[in-house]
């Protein structure tokens, strides 16, 4: 009997003390790690940290033993004092070999971006094309020789220059709207790709705080707060390639941080007119840790781009002899471009478990690109060339507020917040012009203004293992124009709101398995000179979306998701080649298979690899008719790479894009391609390293943009429409050698 009531009061103390315990977490340098594990091995309770590095774990009791990891660090394991039970504790990680085990599944709606922390890891980012191709299954393809955007395929769509996917770069928006090129336009080669910490990404509509173009998904990038290394970097390559990197650390103290990095890029490009191609990129940050568990953080960039692009070609003039695959109809097209970004960011920890965050950016942009896709379709003596030219001022405010609400020893989670974006663009230019010199005629020419305000809400109920999310969206949005080609003063305007429901399901079994449900309405917004003149009507067509899908790890060394999912969208916008624009047309419906892989197969080589396979019909038209021009049904992308294997790294990159329609009935194909990348780095000292990196290893033939465009060359009496397209580039070898202090 007195042993049964001294084993009641001993559970009873132990009900009594068990509490719950704070820490934070950071690496060598004072940085905060985000998504690290926490394991109590008593109460096998766990928790993972924060964007902060903060965490809290319940149950914990003096004596407990906690195990803590992260990717690419080395585990803690400690035993809990009194004292830590009582306040706050820092541990430091130490850095380690990536090991694929470490790897927790989080439950979280985003925890499918463990795919991107993986790779990495285990492949960094050395190029701006690689900087969008670490999203799984996104594919890119330059039509100007790195001096415009990119076009991006995701899920079954051309999404162009950035129609349907939101970009971001520490809260700062990327795509920019009513852009003179095309809606959605998101120019990243303001990123020095040394600079990016981390990416955040999550496909379809799902995320309440992301909002206009955020359909197919979105992409979140992160830039480091510190560098670990001063660093001078030389590349040279094939084509007149030259690149020079510079990242040097001013201040790096346990409360302030500063770094500033620089790249100047030039390419000449494999084509018979050389494109002079020439980037500058100047990057700077400061983060200052203030003593109230608050972070304040300033960044401030500038980016300026100028080439010479030989453009889309027409099939014919290449199969007859008229140009080679590199030669050009209109070598005057090319551009430039420039933009100046400040954004300053606020963190601050209001209680234990409430986290403010805020963000205010501004941006000055200026952009002019001529380009001639139809050659002499429309001025038999003078060709087709046309001129897009744009000065913006692009500014805003986000402010968020990620809470948990304790209940029955449950934690409610809770993210709201609100903000708005301003665009105010002068000088919105379409003209027709003569080797870029001389305007013929002004067809477009106007001030566009756009002012976005937006909220949302977040909650997330956890009920044993299953996270039950729903959350929503309220958009309103002020359209102007003022076209100043007319006689009189026009200021046209028109509002819109626009509410965005989502429920999100998370069935977290434990930390090797994962079930989710996404479903959710999201949207793109119309170019304003669209908008006003619909007068308000359908000019913020919705996406509606579901996915389902799970995130495993049937090996310790190996991870794998699968989703199937669907999407509905209002409204497709469809490029128009005689015109250089993009315009609005009919529904459209998507649906398909997503899958993914990453494999350790020893200590030293990862596997990684992401297809996709996707349905994409517009539902107005009749079948046989109802074909998405560039729409892709099968993609394929992944490689293999090798990390500290002695002195060496490296790795052997592939992409596949299958042969995709280019028209609506599918009577003109854009051909596929299957192109292999390589690098092999060697690290010959402490301060030295040299590398190789092969584009195109295999010298492929093969065609990095299409489109199907009626044209007419100079010789010719009727127009025709086949394929026009860019080619890939063919061998291409860079070396570098990189010197750190």
């Amino acid at each position: 009997m007195r042993f049964f009531v001294s084993l009641c009061l001993l559970f009873s103390l132990v009900r009594i003390t068990a509490q719950d315990m704070n820490g934070q977490l950071v690496d060598s340098m004072g940085i905060p790690v985000e998504g690290a594990y926490i394991f109590n091995h008593r109460s096998q309770a766990h928790a993972h940290s924060d964007e902060n590095g903060f965490f809290k774990i319940s149950q914990t009791i003096p004596g407990d033993t906690l195990r803590m990891g992260a990717l690419g660090f080395k585990k803690i394991v400690v035993q809990i004092t009194e004292q830590q039970t009582t306040k706050r504790v820092t541990w430091v990680f130490d850095e380690a070999a990536f090991e694929l085990n470490e790897v927790v599944i989080r439950p979280t709606i985003d925890a499918l971006k463990v795919m991107t922390e993986i790779d990495l890891q285990t492949q960094p980012v050395r190029s701006s094309q690689e900087i969008l191709q670490k999203v799984p299954g996104l594919i890119i393809g330059q039509h100007a020789g790195g001096g415009k955007a990119e076009q991006l395929f995701l899920r079954g769509f051309d999404i162009d220059h950035g129609t349907d996917i939101a970009i971001s770069v520490d809260g700062l928006p990327v795509n920019l709207v009513s852009h003179a090129h095309g809606q959605g336009y998101a120019d990243l080669h303001f990123v020095i790709p040394e600079t990016i910490k981390n990416i955040d990404f999550g496909k379809g509509p799902y995320n309440p705080d992301k909002g206009n173009f955020a359909t197919a998904g979105y992409v979140g990038f992160k830039t480091k707060d510190v560098l670990g290394q001063n660093t001078l970097q030389l590349e040279y390559g094939d084509f007149g390639f030259n690149r020079t990197l510079g990242l040097f650390n001013f201040v790096n103290t346990k409360s302030n941080k500063a770094y500033m990095a620089t790249e100047l890029v030039r390419f000449d490009g494999p084509y018979v007119s050389p494109q002079n191609f020439s980037r500058w990129n100047l990057f700077g940050k400061y983060t200052a840790r203030l003593v109230d568990d608050s972070s304040l953080s300033a960044t401030l960039s500038h980016f300026t781009s100028t080439w010479d692009a030989s453009g889309q070609i027409p099939q014919r003039a290449v199969d007859n002899g008229t140009i080679s695959r590199f030669g050009a109809i209109d070598d005057t097209e090319g551009g430039q471009t420039s933009r100046s970004n400040l954004n300053l960011s606020y963190h601050k920890l209001l209680g234990e478990q409430t986290l403010l965050k805020a963000n205010t950016y501004f941006s000055q942009y200026n952009f002019e690109l001529f380009s001639n896709f139809t050659f002499f379709l429309e001025d038999a003596e003078n060709g087709d060339q046309i001129k897009q030219r744009e000065t913006r001022n692009l500014f805003g405010m986000n402010v968020g507020i990620d809470k948990k609400i304790s209940r029955e020893q449950k934690d409610i989670g809770l993210q709201s917040g609100v903000g708005f974006r301003t665009d105010a663009i002068d000088n919105n230019e379409l003209s027709r012009t003569i080797n870029r010199r001389t305007t013929l005629e002004n067809i477009q020419l106007g001030d566009v203004s756009e002012t976005n305000l937006f909220g949302y809400l977040n909650l997330e109920f956890p009920l044993g293992n299953l996270l039950l999310a729903p959350g929503f969206r309220v958009d309103h949005f002020s359209f102007g124009y003022v076209n100043t080609l007319s006689t009189t003063y026009d200021n046209q305007t028109v509002d819109k709101i626009l509410f965005s429901p989502k429920l999100n399901i998370i069935y977290h079994a434990d930390k090797d398995v994962q079930f989710f449900l996404k479903s959710g309405m999201g949207f793109h917004s119309n170019d304003s000179r669209v908008s006003v003149a619909r007068s308000g009507e359908t000019i913020l067509p919705r996406a509606y979306g579901v996915d389902v899908g799970t995130l495993f790890r049937p090996h310790s060394k190996l991870l794998i998701n699968t989703a199937i999912w669907y999407l509905l969208s209002e409204q497709e916008f469809v490029y128009v080649g005689d015109a250089g624009i993009v315009e609005p047309s009919g529904k459209s419906r998507r649906y398909g298979l997503d899958f993914g892989l990453r494999y350790q197969l020893t200590d030293w080589l990862f596997m990684n690899t992401d297809l996709t396979y996707t349905k994409a019909r517009a539902i107005e038209e009749p079948q046989g008719n109802d074909f998405i021009p560039l729409a892709p049904d099968f993609t394929f992308v992944g490689g293999f790479n090798l990390t500290n294997l002695g002195k060496f790294s490296g790795g052997l990159r592939y992409r596949y894009l299958d042969d995709r329609p280019a028209n609506e009935d599918n009577s003109i194909i854009a051909e596929g391609y299957l192109v292999f990348d390589a690098n092999l780095n060697y690290q010959w000292s402490k301060n030295f390293s040299i590398g190789v990196s092969i584009e195109n290893l295999f010298d492929t033939e093969w065609n990095e943009t299409q489109f199907a465009t009626t044209s007419r060359l100079q010789n010719e009496p009727t127009p025709i429409n086949e394929i026009h397209f860019t080619p890939g580039t063919p061998f291409f070898v860079k070396t570098n050698l990189r010197y750190t202090f």
